[in-house]
């Protein structure tokens, strides 16, 4: 009997090469990716030991350890475990049921108009911040739910104003510390905790409000705005990926396409 594909087959193999890729992408944005080489390796080592050459004492040692590998993935990856299933709940695809609420609702073109003006705000509020150098963390959610990060901080709930959003960043106001959210057009909280990248290939000179906007992206699909103090300069952080130095011109653009898609 022969060898024989098929579309299942296929279709099989396709999702294994895709759920792999994206796997490697994730650990390799944590830095965890040394670690996933390091269990591949020994489970190499531990097949060569059990099964090719057989060797008794030293196979019953690795088969202890690999009986008890799932709970050890989960200790070591948890992170990444979270992270993995929390952007298959956050793909982009879902974004068309929106749409299509907008669209029955027939409220798109108003939605549309009151997230320009927020944006606008926020795009002002950077602006001003960066020309005095005042630091400033704005993380502005999308689909995932942050009031476990926004409970940290001072509880808030105001509309969207520049004037706001620099009083709260001023060197001196005691809620200055930290990260302002902002959810479902509104300031939610300010001076809020957030989860801090382990990715080892940040640069050194990254302070931890860069840090802290990487994690809340790899931990969720929102948008962090980082205004560096040091410097002045505008960055954003989406997905796990961070945009050092830019123009408002380019935040405000970069915030319209992503906010009103």
């Amino acid at each position: 009997m022969g060898f024989e594909i098929g579309i299942k087959d296929i279709i099989d193999i396709f999702l294994v090469a895709v759920l792999l890729y994206e796997l490697f992408k994730l650990l390799k944005s944590s830095g965890a990716l040394n670690i996933f080489i390091g269990i591949m390796t020994f489970l190499i080592c531990w097949f060569l030991v059990s099964y090719v050459f057989k060797m008794e004492l030293l196979g019953g040692i690795f088969d202890r350890v690999v009986s008890v590998g799932a709970f050890a993935l989960i200790v070591l990856f948890q992170d990444e475990i979270r992270r993995f299933f929390s952007r298959i709940g956050s793909r982009r695809n879902w974004r068309r049921f929106n749409n299509l609420r907008r669209v029955l609702l027939g409220n798109d073109e108003q939605d549309n108009v009151r997230i320009n003006y927020d944006l606008v705000q926020i795009v002002l509020a950077c602006r001003n911040l960066a020309l005095n150098s005042t630091g400033g963390l704005i993380v502005i959610t999308r689909y995932n739910d942050l009031d476990f990060y926004s409970q940290s901080g001072e509880q808030i709930n105001s509309t969207i104003n520049s004037r706001l959003i620099e009083s709260i960043f001023f060197k001196n106001s005691p809620l200055h510390d930290g990260a302002m959210i902002i959810s479902k057009r509104s300031i939610k909280a300010a001076a809020c905790i957030l989860p801090v990248s382990k990715d080892q290939s940040i640069p050194k000179r990254l302070g931890l409000r860069h840090r802290a906007a990487l994690g809340i992206t790899e931990h969720s699909d929102a948008i962090a705005i980082v205004i560096s103090e040091e410097s002045g300069h505008i960055s954003w952080a989406i997905n796990g990926q961070l945009s050092l130095n830019v123009k408002p011109e380019q935040l405000e653009h970069f915030l319209s396409d992503e906010l009103t898609k």
